[in-house]
């Protein structure tokens, strides 16, 4: 009954904040006890054995193991839904049933003795998705997003599930969990003031972000070098806007130089990166990064004036702000050969095998043409810092409507199994994958439902994004080979370059910040506004856009985050710029 009422509760609340939108903190469920009448003898009579179960549960629990599995099984089978990114593929599998499904819901049901079903949840909506179906109550038992400030508003609300004393009570339950996040992804996002744990933090296998590809054939038949600079990447697209009659024919029309999309702050990363200090302090970084994409950061609006230029020049793709996200009209000017240069995920053009960027632009223009990996964007060093993430990714939780809490995090477990993460990822010979006189894994194209709708199956491998082979110089090896399509040497390439000059981004752990509550994606949506209208707008008119457009973000919550994250790192670290060593 008090699980029916605040099930209740949390629905009207959770209905009324969705307009705003953000993050929570949780709640850990309750467990309800049903009171049985017994008379004095049953009592005296029982004193006795209750006393040996209690020493017996204290035991296992000391031990952290759950007194509910025999060698790892529930004696009576258990039932648990699970999120999967639906990313409406042409021609992919159904990502609630195919083999990789079939194969997981085998697995746990003979080791563990729990049924998986699972629930798709879109890709490209996948926030608004999630906030609509915590509101209703309805959100699958194990939820993965990539927004930790829609949970953290939720679990403000009550709707999520504290997991801190679930993964640490249950911990001799979860080897592989825990051999595999670790304390530091386990741990990542818990409340130093509070204790409390909403979410588990995914494992990047690589931490590989952003690359900028370029038209090798085009520089080729232009007899141009790759450039290294800003300034040579510029030269260069002016010298494909130029040419585009001699690159293209009867296309020359649909020539774009280079493509960013309406995400510009991620898009153009790199580029933006180069105009930050490369030698920042942590504490500076933390303050304005709430936003991931870097707007309120020292230099971002001076890379974003650049690219105001070369898209006033026309170099850039002209309808960059009108296609979002899921949309696919960029990939295919990219695919049909009429892009020179983007910058994107280090491995994009690499990515879904024959239906890639490489091999379909090849199928269409000839195998010459070809993306290839570059490091144009110089930082004040003449080195090219790039920021990377701490080895995180995509954020796993429970709402409270879960009851099955041990049952999901076996589920976990079994996912976090290198076993399962490296079935999951090839597959079956001949099927997914072939092996190479040199024992690396090749991926090939699949069929049917063996078609894995996402890049190595990060949709099903929830706590593992990238390669994670049971070996690691078989990882290692590997890596060139796992994407069908593709010459292993592009990959190589990349891989170095997406390394080269990394720095991390620390962990900073000061508790929630109260101010960034329910304003995530309107921030978002607003940032994503600055950027689109400060590089359309007319050269002149680039100050004024610029400014307005950030005293917009800054008075609708931006400045409030800030100023809270200042207090807060001062709070935690005193005088320091720097977070401490371990």
């Amino acid at each position: 009954m008090k699980k029916k009422l605040l099930s209740v509760l949390l629905a009207s609340s959770m209905v009324a904040s969705l307009a705003a939108c953000g993050s929570s903190d949780s709640s850990t469920t309750t467990t309800e006890t049903e009171s049985t009448g017994t008379d004095a003898a049953e009592t005296t009579e029982e004193t006795a054995d209750t006393a040996e179960e209690t020493e017996a549960t204290e035991e296992t629990a000391e031990a952290g193991t759950s007194s509910e599995l025999v060698d790892g099984k529930f004696a009576e089978t258990r039932h648990i839904t699970v999120e999967v990114y639906d990313r409406g593929n042409d021609g992919g599998s159904d990502p609630t049933n195919n083999m990789y499904t079939k194969y997981i819901q085998d697995q746990m049901l003979e080791q563990h003795n729990v049924e998986v079903e699972f629930v798709k949840v879109p890709r490209w909506t996948e926030v608004d998705e999630i906030n609509n179906l915590l509101a209703a109550q309805t959100a699958p038992d194990v939820c993965v997003t990539y927004s930790y400030a829609t949970i953290q508003t939720y679990a403000d609300m009550g709707g999520v599930m504290d997991l801190s004393t679930y993964v640490n009570d249950y911990k001799g339950d979860l080897p592989n969990l825990w051999d595999w996040l670790g304390e530091s992804n386990i741990n990542w996002d818990k409340d130093p003031n509070t204790g409390s744990i909403w979410a588990l933090e995914a494992r990047l296998a690589n931490q590989n972000r952003i690359n900028t590809f370029i038209r090798k054939d085009w520089l080729d038949t232009l007899g141009l070098e790759e450039p290294t600079t800003k300034e040579e990447f510029y030269n260069v697209l002016v010298a494909f806007k130029e040419n585009a009659d001699t690159l293209l024919g009867s296309d020359a029309d649909k020539m774009v130089p280079y493509s960013v999309s309406y995400d510009v702050g991620w898009r153009a990363a790199t580029l933006i990166e180069s105009f930050m200090d490369p030698e920042i302090t942590e504490k500076e970084y933390y303050i304005n990064g709430f936003d991931d994409r870097k707007l309120t950061e020292n230099g971002t609006k001076d890379a974003i004036q650049l690219l105001n230029k070369w898209y006033n020049e026309g170099l850039l793709w002209n309808d960059f702000a009108v296609y979002s996200s899921g949309d696919t009209t960029e990939d295919d000017m990219m695919k049909a050969g009429y892009v020179g240069a983007f910058t994107h995920n280090w491995d994009y053009p690499y990515r879904n095998g024959e239906d890639s960027i490489q091999a379909n632009l090849q199928r269409l223009v000839g195998e010459d043409a070809s993306y290839v990996a570059i490091d144009p964007f110089e930082d004040s060093n003449g080195t090219h810092t790039k920021w990377i993430s701490g080895p995180i990714d995509r954020k796993i939780f429970f709402p409270v409507t879960n009851d099955e809490p041990l049952a999901s995090l076996l589920y976990l477990d079994f996912i976090s199994d290198p076993e399962t993460i490296q079935y999951l990822q090839i597959g079956d010979e001949g099927v997914t994958h072939t092996v190479a006189d040199n024992g690396a894994i090749q991926i090939i194209a699949a069929e049917g439902d063996a078609i894995q709708n996402s890049g190595m199956n990060i949709d099903y491998t929830i706590t593992c994004n990238g390669l994670h082979l049971t070996d690691d110089e078989l990882t290692t090896l590997s890596l060139a080979y796992s994407y069908a399509e593709v010459d292993p040497e592009l990959v190589i390439r990349a891989d170095e370059i997406a390394k080269t000059d990394t720095r991390e981004i620390g962990n900073v752990q000061v508790g929630a910040i109260a101010s960034e509550t329910g304003v995530g994606e309107a921030l978002s949506s607003k940032r994503d506004q600055v950027y689109d209208t400060a590089v359309s707008a007319a050269v002149d008119a680039f100050e004024s856009t610029w400014e307005s457009g950030m005293a917009d973000y800054l008075a609708s919550g931006g400045q409030a985050i800030i100023d809270e994250r200042t207090t807060a790192w001062e709070a935690a670290y005193g005088d320091a710029t720097e977070l401490p060593q371990n």
